[in-house]
């Protein structure tokens, strides 16, 4: 919790998450050594741990309690809380889910205090103009929570306008429990697997997360001839 609490995003990037398509954030988290007050220097010269990577966001998808509670991957916790959403919005109710894959994070000691530090990288960013490129200063032993946090707070500022979009295209409209978006998902994954640019197995497991392998049996088993 106080790692998180001292997680601040000094320069968040200048646009939200893309709707229709996926998004890369490179960041620059700026820490203190956690070796400062074990070694502290005597000389008065100070020192700050630069992390920069990227982190991969793909498209948003839209979902539904049924469909998460056949997904792979959640623990016992994670079942429990879904099956009281399930009842409390209903099983075909529609929501977002995001996806991040963090990339890169190499590690840096550079000179500077992490205020000195932190300010020439936001005054070289905003010379550059670079729109999606944020600095975070935070916790330098718990750095993966400081992303996350991060993450998090771009996930919700960018929620309601994905949200909206999608609302907009029809995307949140379900038929049969399931929302367009989902039909559509399975629609391109057919086609890719039909080209050989996806594994018949991951169109298998997404119609059945939906419960649509009836309706899909014949196209499916028509990628095998």
């Amino acid at each position: 919790m106080e790692a998180i609490a001292n997680t601040r995003v000094v320069r968040p990037p200048l646009q939200g998450l893309a709707t229709f398509g996926s998004t890369s954030v490179r960041y620059y988290l700026v820490t203190e050594p956690s070796y400062r007050d074990l070694d502290a220097p005597q000389d008065g010269h100070e020192e700050s741990v630069v992390r920069e990577g990227v982190v991969r966001a793909e498209r948003p998808r839209v979902v539904t309690p049924y469909y998460l509670l056949r997904h792979e991957g959640f623990g016992d916790n994670a079942d429990r809380y879904l099956q009281r959403l399930a009842e409390e919005v209903g099983p075909d109710h529609p929501g977002l889910m995001y996806h991040y894959k963090n990339e890169g994070a190499e590690t840096a000691v550079v000179s500077g205090t992490v205020d000195e530090v932190t300010r020439k990288i936001v005054d070289r960013l905003d010379r550059e103009r670079k729109p999606l490129e944020a600095v975070i200063t935070g916790s330098d032993d718990l750095w993966d929570l400081s992303l996350m946090k991060f993450i998090y707070e771009l996930t919700t500022q960018s929620a309601q306008t994905n949200v909206s979009e999608m609302r907009a295209q029809g995307l949140l409209r379900t038929e049969g429990g399931v929302p367009m978006d989902g039909r559509l998902r399975i629609e391109r994954m057919l086609e890719e697997a039909r080209r050989g640019q996806r594994e018949p197995r991951d169109v298998h497991r997404e119609i059945e997360r939906w419960g649509l392998f009836e309706e899909y049996q014949d196209r499916f088993f028509a990628l095998f001839r």
